[in-house]
């Protein structure tokens, strides 16, 4: 692409997904779903203008709304917090994830299509979207709510699983006998996250060093290289770089430079994370998707009710209510970059072709659905309340 057609490309993109917000915004609904349809409306696969012919040419910028919402939502937290009940934490994270990667594994063997198709879809239906549930928790104003440590101690933990998880399916989706190789790619995984952990834990005073300036100017570049380098360091080691954006964040939130990063961070984060979701819908075939509707439904209403049952059983593991359950069942429930790697997995390694416009479609709904309901949980909750108490 011409620099003059990338920068209309980029500047379009923007554009739509800001006038599309706003105009959503009017009647109530969360801007991630808003963003990612602008990206449908003008991507390559929607009759009428396109912005963009191939959305690899937004990847790396794309990239970068990732990045700088995991960083953020590092620099919310700092180790001390992610560790304190850590193993109430642990629990209710590994629940999830047995619940819902199990129920997304006995979906994919009963639509047989294949085992390597069920693995495939098992974590497609079993990871929730860091990016989508970082963004509903900061949208709806509800990091500093009590059960927000529990969603973000869940997603942190799913983090780390699919870390594992894409270091395990790669070698099956190839096809080749690579356990020796599966087995160095955890132990690199696994390595690198204990020397990020070890860096917060350990090494605040030298990172600290390196980011104090009173220049905001040299600051924003500073904790921008570091967010950046961390997470390309994670994502050629096996690691997402979701999560060394994360650990990067993490490790700066100890830092007397931390409100002051916060705050530079936070135009960034808004910026490149609705070019990120807008990304994402130019990837989006609606015609493909048509075809797997029905499976894509029953897909929908397993989520729901996984994530729902597992929403309540963290929330009591961790004392809490049936208002604080509703939020974690719902706010954990959208799906999103996790299933976009694991559909481009599949189409590399020659699957089922009916996968790919299932994983689109299934995402796309629960990326609209998730937000909406997280926004509404308060209401569903006293519905589903009131019908269950009997009348006088």
């Amino acid at each position: 692409m011409a620099p003059g057609d990338a920068l209309v490309a980029l500047g379009g993109a923007f554009l739509a997904a800001g006038i599309l917000g706003r105009l959503g915004g009017r009647i109530g609904l969360p801007t991630i779903p808003l963003f990612m349809l602008a990206g449908i409306a003008f991507g390559p696969h929607t009759p009428g203008l396109a912005l963009v012919r191939d959305p690899g040419e937004l990847r790396v910028v794309a990239a970068l709304g990732l990045i700088f919402l995991l960083f953020y939502l590092g620099l919310e937290f700092s180790l001390d917090d992610l560790t304190r009940g850590g193993a109430r934490l642990a629990g209710a994270g590994a629940g999830y994830i047995l619940l819902n990667v199990g129920g997304g594994l006995a979906f994919g063997f009963a639509l047989g299509w294949g085992v390597r198709e069920a693995l495939v879809l098992a974590g497609v239906i079993g990871i929730s979207s860091s990016a989508i549930v970082t963004k509903v928790l900061v949208d709806l104003g509800r990091l500093g709510n009590p059960e927000s440590r529990l969603i973000l101690g869940i997603i942190v933990v799913e983090d780390v699983f699919l870390a594992l998880y894409l270091a395990a399916l790669q070698p099956v989706l190839g096809g080749a006998d690579t356990v020796a190789a599966a087995a160095l790619s955890f132990g690199r995984a696994f390595a690198f996250l204990l020397v990020l952990a070890a860096v917060a834990r350990w090494g605040t005073r030298l990172v600290q060093r390196l980011v104090d300036t009173r220049d905001d100017e040299l600051l924003v570049v500073m904790f921008t290289g570091l967010a950046v380098l961390t997470a390309g360091i994670a994502e050629e080691l096996g690691v997402s770089d979701a999560i060394g954006a994360f650990m990067a964040g993490l490790i700066l939130a100890s830092t007397r430079a931390a409100p002051r990063i916060r705050a530079l961070v936070h135009p960034l984060r808004d910026a490149f994370a609705a070019l990120f979701f807008f990304a994402f819908g130019l990837a989006i075939d609606p015609g493909d998707v048509l075809s797997v509707a029905v499976p894509i439904a029953v897909a929908v209403v397993l989520t729901v009710a996984l994530n729902v049952a597992a929403g309540i059983g963290a929330a009591r593991l961790n004392g809490f209510g049936a208002a604080e359950a509703a939020n974690v069942g719902l706010t954990v429930l959208s799906r999103g970059e996790f299933a976009l790697v694991l559909a481009s997995m599949a189409l590399a390694a020659g699957l089922d072709g009916r996968l790919a416009p299932f994983i689109a479609g299934y995402v796309l709904v629960l990326a609209l659905l998730g937000p909406v309901l997280a926004a509404r949980s308060d209401a569903l909750l006293r519905l589903v309340t009131r019908r269950r108490t009997p009348v006088a």
